[in-house]
């Protein structure tokens, strides 16, 4: 289905209501842009004050869900606890008390990765990401011709290594990734959720494919919000579509929390 407009007058009454709140947000496409230099990707101007105000009350839980990997999150965010971090589509967490947990993957998963990853640092070595749990082939700001070669190397020679329970290979906006899939952002939702009171009114803020488990963890729980200038089906209700709006949904959540 496709998400609604702006989050409206409503949804922010329904905020300013909530005896207590989640706010669970992704990183790359929603809080900073995309970029190709990866390692650049700082948050949008104002992102970070925003989200510093908004902690400094008190009155929202915050956390950050993304598929990067733990440590480049902090990097590119310096701000600290209680800010809690998930890294690595939520193989990897940074908890509001500052303590940092990794599950340990399934047996036979990190052999398979260890051949994908061999296998990638023969041809794709300069485009290759490993993560915690993962491997992921970055394409983004390269001709056509190459995003498809890259695609079809992808598939080619990392698909034979995927099971239900060890592997997927799926797309995300700007690549190509294998990963483990027994843990996702909407695992990392779940688990937010399960730690939180029952009336809590939770949000998540995502813009890629990999951010509708998420959404559809919150369909009946919360409430999904896609960032992203093109609208798409999604399980997200609202959608936001430009930066300025971005910091404008910020901005509002920060003052109904000033007010409380």
């Amino acid at each position: 289905m496709l998400a609604l407009a702006f989050p409206d007058d409503a949804f922010f009454a329904r905020v300013k209501a909530a005896p207590r709140r989640l706010l669970m947000l992704d990183y790359d496409g929603t809080l900073a842009p995309f970029c190709v230099e990866r390692d650049l990707a700082r948050p949008h101007p104002g992102v970070e004050g925003l989200l510093r105000g908004i902690l400094a009350q008190g009155e929202t839980r915050l956390a950050i869900v993304s598929g990067r990997p733990l440590a480049d999150v902090e990097r590119l965010l310096p701000i600290g606890p209680p800010l809690e971090l998930w890294g690595s589509h939520g193989w990897e967490r940074r908890t509001a008390g500052g303590e940092k947990v990794a599950p340990p993957l399934p047996p036979g998963a990190p052999e398979r990765l260890n051949r994908a990853k061999l296998l990638a640092e023969k041809e794709m070595s300069e485009n290759l990401e490993a993560k915690p749990a993962g491997l992921a082939l970055h394409w983004r700001g390269k001709p056509a011709v190459e995003v498809e070669r890259m695609r079809n190397w992808g598939y080619a020679h990392w698909r034979p290594l995927t099971s239900p329970s060890l592997l997927e290979l799926l797309e995300f906006d700007g690549g190509i990734e294998l990963r483990v899939p027994s843990r996702t952002k909407g695992t990392a939702v779940e688990e937010l959720l399960a730690e939180s009171a029952p009336e809590t009114l939770a949000v998540f803020l995502g813009d890629d494919r990999t951010d509708e488990d998420a959404f559809q963890v919150l369909r009946n729980k919360g409430y999904g919000i896609l960032v992203n200038a093109q609208q798409r089906d999604t399980f997200a209700s609202y959608w936001i579509n430009t930066t300025d709006r971005l910091l404008e949904f910020l901005k509002r959540w920060d003052e109904i929390a000033r007010k409380d």
